[in-house]
């Protein structure tokens, strides 16, 4: 599977370093990397199809400082989806008024038919962008039933809802973002991890050094705001197991890459 990193800030924090661990890791995640910095004017994505630990152009990005509020990081392992840039990780686009949303993915969608219709539209073959692209319809809709923008209440509770029912025996490691808040969601234990410490908080698919980093909190979606633990949506309890027929359906996709 991928590795996922993500930082929400108060201030503006260059996480070079936690990010220099975190791309290490691509040793065993080499079908890619992506990187976000994040504010709520925009997004600055930088992506490769390569191996991250061989990528010249990240070795002399990682050289000047990164440094934002909110930041994204990913490295591919490929189960859906062949080795291109256009596979890659974060995917980014606007809602219907102008806001700006990017997302990664860490899992992989066995079965959850709303996001078939996406196949036709999205640019490459993933399921994570698949989900990118229902979420933010879905998110359109809303606005458009409701005439106006939804307040984060109102988008929280419409994510909240999704995630809620698109867990169901689906691996669900989500980080997605616009501009303000970070959303957080894991259903499989033991996959993703934060570490809250002078007003921000990182997120890593593994803990990334020796500080006390915690588990986070598990088969529901949260959201980080300015660094804290801003709000935690509702308990599905749809825990993600591997089995031998969701591993023998990877092993499957994954030969045909």
């Amino acid at each position: 599977m991928c590795e996922i990193f993500g930082l929400s800030s108060q201030n503006e924090f260059a996480a070079n370093e936690y990010l220099r661990t975190f791309f290490s890791h691509s040793v065993h995640h080499p079908h890619g990397w992506g990187l976000a910095c994040i504010s709520r004017n925009g997004a600055l994505i930088e992506k490769e199809s390569i191996e991250a630990s061989k990528s010249n152009y990240l070795k002399e990005r990682l050289s000047q400082n990164v440094e934002a509020k909110i930041i994204l990081g990913h490295i591919r392992y490929a189960t859906i989806g062949n080795v291109e840039y256009k596979n890659c990780h974060p995917f980014t686009g606007k809602d219907s008024t102008g806001r700006r949303w990017t997302l990664i993915h860490n899992g992989t969608i066995f079965d959850y038919p709303p996001l078939n219709p996406y196949i036709q539209d999205q640019i490459g073959d993933t399921d994570s962008e698949r989900i990118f692209l229902y979420l933010m319809d879905r998110l359109n809709k809303a606005q458009l039933q409701k005439g106006s923008r939804l307040v984060f209440e109102e988008r929280f509770s419409l994510f909240d809802n999704i995630i809620c029912d698109m867990s169901k025996g689906n691996k669900l490691n989500l980080l997605f973002s616009d501009g303000k808040y970070l959303y957080a969601h894991t259903n499989c234990s033991g996959t993703l991890f934060y570490l809250t410490k002078n007003n921000m908080t990182i997120l890593a698919t593994v803990p990334l050094t020796e500080e006390a980093w915690q588990p986070l909190p598990f088969t529901r979606l949260t959201a980080f705001y300015n660094g804290r633990l801003y709000k935690t949506g509702t308990d599905h309890e749809h825990e993600y197991f591997e089995s031998e027929e969701s591993m023998k359906l990877l092993y499957s996709i994954f030969a045909n890459l």
